[in-house]
């Protein structure tokens, strides 16, 4: 497994979206972006994929930390530039980095 971490800002009217509505909209782009993701095992499985802290509604934020699971090596670069075509305008990813798990 591989470790992607990246950093994001939220801005603009994506600020109006919710926690939950983010998760889905970095699900979706993720798949969009045909990234390998590790799913989580059982009946609803879903991408390992995560925000560290979640944002309250209406506030916007240039240093938000999440990171996803990947089954196979992707190199940072290229992960910040397919997943950052499929994201809306007001999400952008300053940072990536990865490690072996």
């Amino acid at each position: 497994m591989y470790k992607i971490s990246f950093i994001f800002s939220k801005k603009g009217y994506i600020k109006y979206i919710s926690h939950l509505d983010l998760m889905r909209l970095f699900t979706r782009a993720f798949r969009r972006a045909d990234l390998p993701l590790k799913m989580t095992e059982g009946f609803s499985p879903h991408p390992k994929f995560s925000i560290k802290r979640a944002l309250k509604l209406g506030l916007e934020s240039d240093n938000e930390e999440a990171s996803v699971m990947l089954k196979e090596l992707v190199e940072p670069g290229a992960f910040k530039e397919r997943l950052q075509k499929e994201l809306p305008e007001g999400i952008e990813i300053s940072h990536a980095e990865g490690n072996l798990n």
